[in-house]
């Protein structure tokens, strides 16, 4: 009769990000060099290319030609720390660790950038440390992040998240809720409506 073969091999978990991190910190064969806020980073084209839709348009295809000469391709709107934390997540498929608020301005930085370069795996893992992370000095913030990228489900944590009465109180205290109302006036109305109704359900069902 036929049973379970000892397991006599035992196939380790592939490394593949950890060589491909390699290749980052030394620069071996890097062939394209980025210019942020007067800090230089070099990578390579072709693995850049295979992880963002946006570098590969970029760095691979018909906009080639405009990369390869000069001093870098300047990146605007973007800290040197958070280029540095994306080009380390294209090679190694991880985020550094952090402690928790710096965690939470990373990834909201992170959540743009991902969205700029069209990385969906990282505004994913981003929206989900945003949601896990919201509190009264963030949420603001973090909703308008949501609103400007089109991100339903981070804008709908961040919305039930300030349905609660005393995180409101505190929210509205922020410079982020003065920016929420300045950057998205059609969002705070519909923040209040769905504030309205729920109140009003709250005393029918007393």
């Amino acid at each position: 009769m036929g049973g379970v073969a000892p397991a006599f091999i035992d196939v380790s978990a592939s490394d593949i990000f950890r060589h491909l991190g390699d290749l980052l910190s030394p620069k071996d064969g890097a062939d394209v060099t980025f210019q942020v806020a007067g800090k230089t980073f070099r990578a390579h084209r072709c693995i850049l290319g295979a992880q963002s839709p946006v570098f590969k348009a970029e760095l691979l295809g018909a906009m080639k030609e405009s990369t390869t000469s000069g001093d870098g391709i300047p990146i605007h709107g973007m800290l040197p720390q958070v280029f540095k934390a994306l080009l380390d997540f294209i090679y190694t498929d991880s985020l550094p660790e952090m402690e928790v608020q710096g965690e939470v301005t990373m990834a909201q930085h992170l959540f743009e950038a991902a969205d700029r370069y069209d990385m969906q795996r990282l505004k994913l893992i981003c929206e989900d440390k945003l949601c896990r992370h919201l509190d009264v000095s963030n949420a603001a913030t973090t909703l308008v992040l949501a609103e400007q990228h089109n991100c339903q489900g981070l804008k709908d944590a961040c919305i039930e998240f300030l349905k609660s009465s005393d995180a409101l109180e505190g929210v509205m205290a922020t410079d982020g809720f003065e920016h929420l109302t300045r950057s998205c006036p059609a969002l705070v109305k519909e923040l209040m409506s769905k504030l309205t109704t729920q109140s009003r359900k709250r005393k029918l069902s007393t």
